[in-house]
């Protein structure tokens, strides 16, 4: 690992270590044992709906409403940006059927001073290397992560328990244009349609006004079947196969793109301790084929990725939230590698082949409940390109990207949230750049 990627993130683990022991320290004694604060605002939130009540006999309990609402946000792959359950909701009076239609309206606001990155997301890789006197400074905006989604949830004698989930949002040309986010059902332990990949784990991302998050986080969405089933003692396997899509590095003539036809292949194995607590191992195998044009030649090469990834409260303030990934040729799986081509580059010694290049990377954030509706946080986090060849001095070698904001929850739906953002990119010749961002948002869920 580059050494001074690892001497942060050993510093920045040194650093979060010793906060947590003496914030523990000042605790009132069984302060550990106390509900999370971050659970309470939850809590609060769940018990903010109206229900309208449809069928025959008496309407169900409380208590019965509540876990039928809680199944909304039993998802082992929910976002902390992930849209609220609906404030209306339509239940059955037998407590066997949900069903809500919701949405969010989020705006964003952001300052780049010293050097304008292209993008409202702030990714180091998008950092230019050159100061351009027209970009010095950028005021922008943006409704990106605006969301309307539809849900059903049930249990029924045949079936089981089922959910039917579709969700769009305005993330397209500039932020405006309205497109399907996620598209799936849910049967048991079956999961069929467009949804989050196996090997991704939002759960444990940092809470960030930037909508792009830390540089190494894994973020791919695709169509896919998977089996996620609870085991004793708060584990949790799960595996996918998954519909494929590569970014490999295209030279005229000499190499080109084969169409895909190997489902990508996925699985994870969970342990989950008291609740909002876990650790996962990810895996991911992928077939990344391609064409030696001076050969006239189809290739098929393997690529890899592995990913340990954690979300615990150490006590009832704080959450640490931390995530270590590598492997080669699954860079267009997310992070600041989904902007090149990195899941297969061409070997410079063997005209006409590619291969998978190493990537990896991580990252650490640490959230301060100071309140259940007001929190702060600051995340940490790398990511290094390490191809196995010299490479051309202008290319991106490795990024580090910072944040720290604070929030505050005016209700149990309506937030807003102010942040700074800090980013590095590096190339192959060692030049640096840097850049800043001020960041705001106001988020309304409904």
């Amino acid at each position: 690992m580059n050494r001074f990627l690892f001497s942060v993130l050993k510093h920045t683990c040194i650093i979060i270590t010793a906060s947590i022991a003496c914030i523990s320290l000042t605790q009132p004694i069984g302060a550990q044992s106390r509900k999370r604060l971050e659970d309470v605002r939850m809590d609060s939130t769940m018990s903010n709906h109206k229900f309208i009540y449809f069928g025959k006999g008496d309407e169900p309990s409380k208590d019965t409403t509540l876990t039928l609402i809680q199944r909304f946000y039993e998802d082992q792959f929910r976002h902390f940006q992930d849209p609220l359950a609906p404030y209306f909701l339509f239940l059955s009076k037998d407590s066997q059927l949900a069903m809500g239609m919701g949405g969010c309206v989020r705006m964003r606001g952001y300052f780049d001073w010293g050097g304008a990155l292209p993008s409202p997301g702030f990714a180091p890789y998008l950092i230019p290397m050159e100061k351009d006197p027209l970009q010095k400074r950028h005021l922008g905006t943006t409704p990106a992560g605006t969301a309307l989604f539809f849900r059903v949830i049930g249990r029924n004698k045949l079936l089981g328990e089922y959910q039917v989930y579709i969700e769009a949002n305005f993330n397209g040309y500039e932020a405006r244009d309205f497109r399907l986010k996620k598209a799936y059902a849910a049967i048991n332990d079956w999961t069929f349609g467009y949804t989050n990949s196996t090997f991704s784990d939002p759960t444990a991302l940092p809470p960030t006004v930037d909508a792009s998050g830390p540089n190494a986080k894994m973020s791919a969405t695709s169509v896919l079947i998977r089996w996620l089933h609870e085991l004793p003692k708060g584990f949790s396997v799960a595996a996918s196969v998954e519909t494929p899509s590569d970014q490999i590095e295209v030279i005229p003539d000499i190499t080109a793109k084969v169409s895909q036809y190997i489902p990508d292949v996925a699985a994870f194995l969970q342990y989950e301790w008291q609740k909002s607590n876990h650790i996962r191992l990810s895996a991911i195998y992928r077939s990344l084929p391609y064409r030696n044009l001076l050969v006239g030649k189809n290739h098929n090469k393997s690529g890899y990725g592995v990913q340990l990834s954690t979300l615990f409260s150490p006590f009832y303030a704080m959450t640490l939230y931390c995530c270590m990934n590598g492997g080669h040729g699954y860079g267009s799986l997310g992070g600041d590698w989904l902007m090149g081509s990195y899941d297969l580059v061409a070997d410079p010694d063997k005209p006409g082949k590619l291969y998978a290049p190493l990537c990896y990377g991580g990252y650490i954030g640490l959230q301060y409940n100071f309140t259940p509706m007001i929190f702060a946080s600051a995340t940490f986090g790398g990511s290094r390109y390490a191809p196995r060849h010299d490479v051309s001095a202008d290319q991106y070698k490795q990024g580090l990207y910072m944040a720290t904001n604070v929030f505050w929850y005016l209700t149990p739906r309506i937030s807003c949230a102010v942040e700074f953002n800090l980013g590095r990119r590096m190339n192959f010749s060692g030049e640096t750049a840097w850049a800043r961002r001020l960041g705001a948002f106001v988020s309304f869920s409904f």
